[in-house]
């Protein structure tokens, strides 16, 4: 059970959260995502979750493998949030975790009030639509507020005539 959500009470806005990671459909669920919460004067929060399964090395790689990830989410984070205040002029959250993706994205979602949506795309390739949105179908990340599945190959325009 998630807490009560306060985005609509005085003095808080509705946010809307997209994950950043590798797949191609990312791009679209932040399209989406960011495009929502400009036409609802909504908040845009970004998150990137580095996977702590990356640093069972060495214990003195360790320490330099998690700087290069942090650097690496940090890079991804920035890059999208310039992409959305160039287009929209609004300025998102960013946030990164360490951990399971799934696990992040709950642990935010209770932490964070505000967060009334997850946006998510779904892969258009022969692999599946992708992981988070492969554990919705699947059951086995419900997650405790609505997730909105933005289909891959939608258009900056279709997305415009959406949100």
């Amino acid at each position: 059970m998630v807490s009560k959500r306060l985005s609509r009470e005085a003095g808080h806005r509705r946010k809307f959260l997209a994950i950043i990671d590798d797949t191609p459909e990312c791009e679209r669920a932040v399209a989406y995502a960011s495009k929502r919460a400009q036409s609802t004067s909504g908040v845009l929060v970004l998150l990137y979750v580095i996977e702590p399964d990356d640093f069972q090395h060495w214990l003195g790689v360790e320490k330099i493998m998690r700087e290069e990830a942090n650097a690496t989410a940090r890079t991804a984070l920035d890059s999208y949030a310039n992409k959305v205040r160039q287009k929209l002029g609004i300025e998102p959250e960013l946030v990164v975790r360490e951990g399971k993706p799934t696990e992040e994205i709950h642990r935010l979602i209770e932490e964070d009030q505000d967060i009334a949506i997850l946006v998510l795309a779904a892969g258009a390739g022969k692999e599946g639509p992708g992981p988070l949105v492969g554990a919705v179908a699947g059951k086995g990340a419900a997650f405790p507020i609505p997730v909105t599945v933005v289909p891959q190959n939608l258009s900056d325009e279709e997305i415009d005539s959406l949100a």
